[in-house]
C-alpha cells in the first residue's frame, strides 16, 4: 500500500527556511508556548542579570517540564502588576534550613549546603526574612512541599523573594527565562 504524501508536492515550491519557520511555529503553538522579549527592570538579579539586559521568556513552558533547581522563572504574583523574574533556588522534597552565625544573621541551607548566589555570595537573612522562612521551615519540617517552590533574587542581601513572600505555588510560576 503506498502512502499519498500530498505536502511533499507542495513542499517542493516553498523554501526551506520558511517550511523551517512554519514547522517552528506549529510546534510551539501545539505546545502552548508563547516566547517574548523582556526589558529587565531592577537589580534583584544583578550580578547575574543586570538591569536593562534583554531576556527571552517562554511562557507556557512549565505546562510540559518541570520547575528545576537553579531555573530562572517567571512568576505572577497578585501583588505585583508586573510579572517577576526569580531563580527557583529549592524544589519539591529539598531540605532546607537556616543555620545562624554567632551575628544573628542566618544562612539558607538547601540539602545541607550554604546556598549561594551566582557570585558565591551566601544568601543572608535577618530579621523579617529569617522569620518568614523559619515559620515556613518549622511548619514543613525542613522540607519543601509537593507544588512549592523557593524563589530568591540574585542579591545576597534580598529582594522581593521566598524571603519576603513565602515559598511560592506552582500556579504563580508562568514561565522561564533566558538570555
Amino acid at each position: 500500500m503506498r502512502l499519498r504524501r500530498p505536502m511533499v508536492r507542495i513542499l517542493k515550491y516553498i523554501p526551506p527556511a520558511l517550511c523551517l519557520f512554519l514547522a517552528a511555529c506549529r510546534t510551539a503553538g501545539q505546545a502552548g508556548l508563547r516566547v517574548e522579549e523582556a526589558e529587565v527592570r531592577g537589580d534583584s538579579l544583578s550580578p547575574l542579570f543586570k538591569a536593562g539586559v534583554l531576556v527571552r521568556i517562554y511562557y507556557g513552558y512549565y505546562d510540559k517540564h518541570e520547575v528545576q533547581r537553579g531555573d530562572i522563572v517567571v512568576c505572577r504574583f497578585s501583588f505585583s502588576r508586573d510579572p517577576l523574574i526569580k531563580i527557583a533556588r529549592a524544589v519539591p522534597g529539598d531540605r532546607f534550613a537556616l543555620e545562624e552565625r554567632p551575628d544573628g544573621v542566618s544562612l539558607l541551607l538547601v540539602n545541607g549546603a550554604v546556598l549561594e548566589n551566582s557570585a558565591g555570595r551566601p544568601y543572608e537573612f535577618t530579621g523579617r526574612r529569617k522569620r518568614m522562612l523559619g515559620v515556613y521551615a518549622r511548619d514543613y519540617r525542613g522540607v519543601i512541599p509537593p507544588g512549592s517552590y523557593l524563589l530568591l533574587g540574585d542579591a545576597a542581601e534580598g529582594s522581593l523573594d521566598s524571603g519576603r513572600f513565602g515559598l511560592a505555588a506552582r500556579e504563580v510560576i508562568v514561565g522561564k527565562a533566558a538570555r
